[in-house]
């Protein structure tokens, strides 16, 4: 990693009030154009900044400085830093303790009994497994398979309850709801479907025998005939 100079603006204040070390100097040293360095010696530039010592930050010895005095085209260097800052690496997988590791098997045989809608891909993010071993476990091939115990991975501390949520939230998308059990109200689009049974209105025909009728008038006209 490059050592730059911190605040090259006040800096260069500090380095304009108190050496006499040249414009060009200074706008070398601190990354700046000479113009602008005349700016600030006459007051016209980087007023309200409070300069800053460099020799105080680590970043320029007072030998250097004196050096630098005595001989105009020379050109000040920074001193190298006392704390060195590592460079940041690359992002690497996180790393699994080796006794997460050996509860992978048990995790993924859980996911498997537990959720047997997730893809062997989804298993594969949540416990950071590979499908050969997913298969493995699927169809009890696995080396340990006689003493794999079905361990919930959000205990084994593998994966969050919120990844998992995810995962079967997808996994269930798109299929449809499982039937209702027991006495419960029918969906809209099953009873749509319904011809409702409403019971046909009789007739008068149906209602009313006009030869029952007739015979019976019949026979009573022939009781009251009889009688006189």
């Amino acid at each position: 990693m490059a050592n730059t100079l911190l605040m090259p603006k006040a800096t260069a204040v500090w380095l304009v009030d108190n050496t006499a070390l040249s414009f060009d100097q200074i706008a070398q040293f601190c990354s700046l154009h000479p113009l602008e360095v005349k700016a600030i010696a006459d007051g016209e530039s980087a007023q309200g900044i409070k300069g800053m010592d460099p020799i105080m930050t680590g970043q320029l010895s007072r030998d250097e400085i004196a050096r630098a005095e005595k001989d105009p085209n020379y050109r000040l260097r920074l001193s190298d830093p006392k704390v060195r800052v590592p460079e940041s690496k690359r992002r690497t997988p996180r790393y699994t303790p080796l006794s997460k590791r050996q509860d992978r098997p048990n995790a993924i045989l859980w996911l498997v009994r537990n959720h047997p809608e997730l893809k062997d891909a989804q298993i594969s993010r949540l416990v950071g497994t590979t499908k050969s071993t997913i298969e493995q476990i699927r169809e009890r091939k696995h080396w340990n398979a006689a003493n794999l115990q079905p361990m919930d991975p959000v205990t084994l501390g593998l994966c969050s309850q919120i990844d998992l949520d995810i995962e079967v939230q997808r996994a269930s998308a798109g299929k449809p709801a499982p039937a209702p059990a027991g006495d419960t109200l029918l969906p809209a689009s099953m009873t749509e479907r319904l011809t409702p049974a409403v019971d046909k209105p009789k007739s008068e025909d149906d209602e009313l025998d006009a030869d029952a009728v007739f015979a019976k008038l019949s026979a009573l006209k022939k009781k009251d005939d009889d009688e006189e």
